[in-house]
């Protein structure tokens, strides 16, 4: 179980199987998808002749990292969604400068999908700059301004409808207020 802190000083107990039940309940049965917990890797799998339903696997019971997979699978279409990994290569840790800002620019939408579920939650949010042994250390403030700009664009757009959905869900769950743009301040 992960805590985070909460406005008033309230902890909130995050457990992987409340997020496992809260996705599931949303999206299983309309979407066929299901989240499971995984290993060292996440990944996301189609169904296919041996399973019925699409599945996001997230890395070894992090509720952040459930949270994380959720998003990517929240950006993805419809094509891409029938389409192990989404038809992404992903471009491992260890980037160059160039590399890492590619990175960084197609991650800015999921995290701020993931921002807004996280909020949503109670859950503490922070941006992945996932360039652990790059050749430099990413600026993770500008990184996380320009998730930030994200997402009250997306606010003053309005949620997609999977993202929206799942945000009541657990908005619901948490007994989280509705969001606004104040709730993703940087500090």
């Amino acid at each position: 179980m992960q805590r985070s802190f909460l406005r008033r000083s309230v902890f909130i107990v995050h457990s992987i199987n409340e997020i496992i039940n809260i996705f599931d309940n949303t999206f299983c049965h309309s979407y066929a998808t299901r989240l499971e917990l995984g290993g060292d890797e996440p990944i996301y799998l189609p169904a296919d002749e041996h399973c019925a339903h699409h599945r996001i696997i997230f890395a070894r019971g992090y509720f952040a990292s459930a949270l994380h997979e959720i998003a990517h699978w929240c950006v993805a279409g419809a094509q891409r969604r029938l389409l192990e990994d989404y038809g992404y290569w992903y471009e491992p840790d260890g980037r160059c400068a160039k590399k890492q800002a590619e990175f960084e620019q197609v991650e800015i939408r999921p995290q701020a999908y993931e921002w807004i579920l996280s909020a949503s939650a109670g859950f503490q949010f922070r941006v992945s700059c996932d360039n652990l042994h790059g050749e430099f250390e990413p600026d993770r403030l500008a990184f996380t301004a320009k998730v930030q700009q994200e997402v009250l664009t997306i606010l003053s757009e309005g949620l997609p409808e999977r993202v929206a959905m799942l945000s009541e869900a657990l908005r619901n769950f948490y007994g989280i207020s509705p969001l606004s743009p104040t709730d993703f301040s940087i500090s």
